[in-house]
């Protein structure tokens, strides 16, 4: 926050809040001001050659406070307190960078998008992440014992007493299927958490930041694959975004890898800057969304390709028909190569690591160190 001073009765600065002399009321952002520390003793003997003190430093360090220290005067103007405490509360006042409201109009748009971008590529480089295995899918396959809670609750809960309305059965019987669908796709929880611990015990070991996991931070698969590199001490990165409703990140990110976008379009960006691979596990619109994002830029060469693992083929073949795709002529037949399926943590990570060796570009180049820097 901006920096406040105090002036005490007899007008010299001191450190705290402002107050007019005589009066308790508070007035912000005046400059902070101290008083000076005092001249040091003298070293040497009397004969010692005189030399003036050091210049002050530090802007606030005066002996003397300067005319703008303080207000005006009441004696000389009985309104000018009210009038100093109307420009000071008034929004003109606040620094650019501390007001909030001025940071926020839509003409500033270009720079909230700096902002995003750089807050996270900053903390990002801080922490030494060069590369990431990037893994996707619902947020609401929970584990395979919350499955099963949730289940069993619901079964409990639609218990049909007679006169039961016939419309309440039909939806109880809806939310039943819909858990029963979520409890036999709960193993996949267990597939993303194990892929997680071999992400992180690959390379050099989890203090190897060359390939890190990194997810939407959000509940569910994402919640899983944090939750493998947690368990096998390494740190992990989840990139949320800012709802218009309260959410909570999953508790297995690293507290300071854990990054918060305004824009969609920059949490997109640094998904894609160092991913070696993109893991789609069974999701929705998110997951989609993530996925036909970076097919495309594959497609297209806008990046160079990466893996794109689909997991669970039943799954992604009913949900994604690309065999339809290429018959109705809107995709060609070598973009279904953009793309393959696998069931379990070790064709996921045996596959991506593959790729990479037949590609020329291996995860973990001999000789090189995977390193942390110790952030300042």
């Amino acid at each position: 926050m901006i920096a406040r001073s105090a002036i005490d009765e007899s007008g010299h600065a001191a450190r705290g809040t402002y107050r007019f002399p005589g009066d308790r009321r508070k007035i912000s952002n005046m400059d902070e001001t101290t008083d000076s520390a005092p001249d040091p003793e003298p070293r040497g003997g009397a004969e010692r050659a005189f030399a003036p003190a050091p210049a002050e430093t530090c802007v606030s360090g005066r002996r003397e406070p300067l005319p703008w220290h303080r207000p005006k005067e009441t004696e000389d103007d009985p309104l000018a307190r009210d009038r100093v405490l109307a420009i000071l509360q008034d929004p003109s006042y606040r620094l650019a960078d501390e007001d909030v409201d001025f940071l926020a109009r839509n003409d500033l748009r270009g720079l909230r998008l700096q902002l995003d971008y750089y807050k996270a590529e900053l903390q990002l480089e801080q922490h030494g992440v060069e590369h990431t295995i990037v893994v996707f899918g619902s947020t609401r396959i929970a584990e395979p014992a919350a499955a099963r809670r949730a289940l069993r609750l619901l079964k409990a809960q639609s218990g049909e007493p007679p006169g039961t309305d016939p419309d309440k059965r039909a939806q109880d019987g809806r939310r039943i299927a819909i858990a029963e669908r979520i409890q036999a796709k709960s193993h996949y929880y267990d597939v993303a958490r194990e892929l997680g611990q071999r992400i992180a015990q690959a390379g050099e070991g989890p203090a190897d930041t060359r390939i890190m996991v990194m997810t939407g931070g959000g509940p569910g698969i994402m919640e899983a694959a944090n939750r493998g590199a947690f368990d096998a001490g390494a740190k992990s990165i989840g990139l949320n975004i800012a709802l218009p409703h309260e959410q909570y990140p999953n508790p297995y990110i690293t507290p300071e890898l854990c990054l918060r976008f305004h824009y969609f379009a920059l949490r997109k960006l640094h998904f894609m800057m160092r991913a070696r691979a993109l893991v789609a596990f069974p999701g929705g619109y998110g997951t989609f969304d993530e996925l036909f994002e970076t097919l495309t830029l594959i497609q297209t060469r806008k990046i160079n390709p990466v893996p794109v693992v689909l997991v669970g083929e039943a799954y992604w073949r009913r949900a994604f028909d690309v065999d339809f795709l290429v018959d109705e002529g809107v995709i060609a037949a070598e973009d279904r190569d953009l793309f393959w399926y696998a069931e379990s943590a070790a064709e996921i990570w045996d596959g991506i690591v593959q790729w990479h060796r037949d590609n020329g570009t291996p995860l973990y180049p001999p000789g090189a160190s995977g390193a942390a820097p110790v952030p300042e």
